[in-house]
């Protein structure tokens, strides 16, 4: 009995010390995306050309 209570204290403790890590790295700003604003910027043309062209949705009758 006296080992399932020394596993449930070890993977708390372990448990603490990977939240504690994550906590860190958000702060630091690991998980920041530096990419995609950079990549963003080569697609602008297509978006602003596919908003400005309309279909057209007149038929003849």
């Amino acid at each position: 009995m006296s080992v399932i209570y020394l596993l449930i204290s070890i993977s708390i403790v372990v448990a603490v010390a990977f939240f504690i890590a994550f906590i860190m790295a958000v702060k630091t700003g690991q998980y920041d995306d530096d990419y995609t604003p950079s990549v963003r910027m080569l697609f602008d043309d297509e978006l602003s050309k596919s908003k400005s062209s309309k279909p057209k949705t007149d038929s003849p009758k």
